[in-house]
């Protein structure tokens, strides 16, 4: 079911807020790995403002969903998510990658509120996600936890084992996202290890496959509200987006998988976002 105009407008305002914010911790920490952390912007939003059942002034809620960013060095898109959301002041992004703060170029679940795994080493997420799905049902809890991942990890062979384990123990209760922006730190994903044909493998696995445009707000709201009702095999999410989405010279572009920018180039990338009537 496609979501409301309202709603979707607000929805959009939040994610050009986001961004703005991701181009901040940019200059504020001289660097950051900006080109993924903008490609998952929507699908973020979408998670911490519509599907998420969270307590942003109770983290540790026991019943709370979680959400695990195994392409943890997106962290300056999620720290600055989590902060609009309410989880701590949106002053305290200035630290970021400082000495002493809480935030660094991969999160850290002991010293960042409100994030529920410390990750980096990629390939790592969805294993965890796996224990988290296993214990809630052990537990008989409710939560579900939502796993994003880069399309360039899923060349680690812990993915597919992951895979594996939830399809056979059919653990509707996580729900796997891919952000398919098919550019990695080396290069396009296809010419540095193929994943295509990428949907195919993920159903041969016993997966319900879901494609979607990653930076459309109806596209996402239908998948997630899928996925959160999914009973018989887990879902996944397949998010075709573009990497450095909102800033005109960055995307698609794999030179800004990782960058820093002066003062007058963090001003024309915002100047670009601005540029964008509604969201993007």
């Amino acid at each position: 079911m496609s979501i409301a105009a309202t709603e979707k407008q607000r929805l959009a305002d939040l994610a050009k807020e986001l961004r703005l914010n991701i181009v901040d911790v940019m200059t504020y920490s001289g660097g950051a790995h900006i080109g993924g952390s903008l490609s998952i912007v929507e699908i973020l939003i979408m998670l911490y403002f519509r599907c998420l059942n969270i307590r942003p002034q109770e983290p540790d809620w026991e019943d709370r969903d979680r959400l695990i960013l195994s392409k943890g060095h997106a962290a300056a898109g999620l720290i600055p998510a989590l902060a609009m959301r309410g989880y701590f002041p949106l002053e305290q992004l200035k630290t970021f990658n400082h000495f002493g703060s809480p935030f660094a170029m991969h999160p850290d679940s002991r010293k960042v509120i409100g994030c529920d795994a410390s990750t980096g080493s990629l390939g790592h997420g969805l294993p965890m996600a796996v224990g988290l799905g296993l214990g809630a049902r052990t537990l008989k809890k409710s939560f579900k936890t939502v796993c994003i991942m880069g399309d360039g990890e899923c060349c680690e062979g812990s993915v597919w084992e992951a895979a594996m384990a939830l399809a056979h123990f059919k653990l509707t209760n996580v729900i796997t996202v891919v952000d398919r922006n098919r550019l990695m730190i080396d290069g396009g994903t296809e010419e540095v290890m193929a994943l295509e044909p990428f949907a195919e493998k993920w159903r041969s696995f016993g997966f319900e496959v879901l494609e979607v445009n990653g930076h459309d707000l109806d596209q996402l709201a239908d998948a997630f509200d899928r996925a959160w009702s999914a009973h018989d095999r887990p879902v996944l999410i397949l998010a075709n987006t573009v990497k450095g989405r909102g800033v005109d010279f960055m995307e698609g572009n794999v030179k800004w998988h990782y960058a820093s920018a002066d003062s007058s180039l963090a001003q024309k990338a915002r100047e670009s976002i601005g540029r964008q009537e509604g969201g993007i």
